[in-house]
Order: C-alpha cells, then structure tokens, then sequence
C-alpha cells in the first residue's frame, strides 16, 4: 500500500479525513454546517461545504463518493458521483448532495456525509485510427458479453 502526503487546511471545528480501518480505500468527510443543519427535500441537491481544502501531488485527484450506509437506509447520494477534485484546485471542497429518498433528510454539522478516495492517474495520448483490433464482443450492448 503506497502512502503519499497530501497538505491540507481544515478550516472546521471537526477531525481531519479519516480511515475507519485499516485497510479502507476511502475516508469520512463531514459536512461544516456552522450556520446549522441543512434539509433536503426528496429530489432536492445542495452544495455542502466541508471547510476543507487540499494540495494534491501532479498526477493524483481526489474522488469524492457516496457513504453506502446513507445510499441503502436515506437514498442520499453525490449528484456527481465519483465527484473529481483535481490537483491544481485550491477551493474549497464541497459536496454535491442529493436526496433521492422519499423523505426529507436533515444534514447536521460533523455529519460524515461522503468517502474521499486519493487516487492516480494517467494522461492519454490519443492514437487516433481509421479501425480498431476485432474482439468476439464487438460492439454488444451493456451487460452483454457477446457471447452464449
């Protein structure tokens, strides 16, 4: 398991991103609500700020996701899910948050409302061609391996 430093401001009151074990991928995010707690309407989205800000490594981003346990039990989730926080912005990270449930959610302050995940990437060089290699798939649709 590779670790890398990642600098960051916390400019809430709450605990910095954390692991909940040892061998989890992502981090709790909690939301800094100090001016109170925020409630989402079925269908509802709003920007939730977190009083987070960071400085990734050239070649990392930072994907923002939905915490299981709110998806299955309120139907809350993140509008744009996996949201991407590149390593060339200095804001302040907010999450997008959606209600898709059928009652209204109140988010409250150090509420963990999404999972931060650190991640590598890579640039692509484009190869643009005039035909691809064959394969027995082709072009089946979704869910079809093109096989029997």
């Amino acid at each position: 398991m590779d670790r890398i430093k990642v600098k960051i401001i916390n400019k809430s009151h709450h605990p910095l991103p954390a692991y909940s074990t040892f061998e989890a991928a992502g981090m709790d995010v909690r939301a800094f609500l100090p001016e109170g707690a925020v409630t989402l309407k079925p269908g509802q989205r709003a920007l939730i700020p977190t009083g987070l800000y960071i400085q990734l490594p050239q070649g990392y981003e930072c994907q923002i996701r939905p915490r299981s346990g709110l998806a299955l039990n309120y139907g809350l989730s993140i509008a744009n899910t996996p949201g991407t926080v590149d390593a060339d912005y200095r804001g302040e990270i907010g999450i997008i948050l959606i209600n898709l449930g059928q009652d209204d959610y109140v988010v409250n302050d150090g509420e963990r409302i999404c999972q931060m995940v650190i991640k590598q990437y890579s640039h692509v060089e484009w190869d643009e061609v005039k035909e691809l290699d064959h394969t027995k798939r082709e072009g089946g649709a979704f869910g079809h391996t093109g096989t029997v």
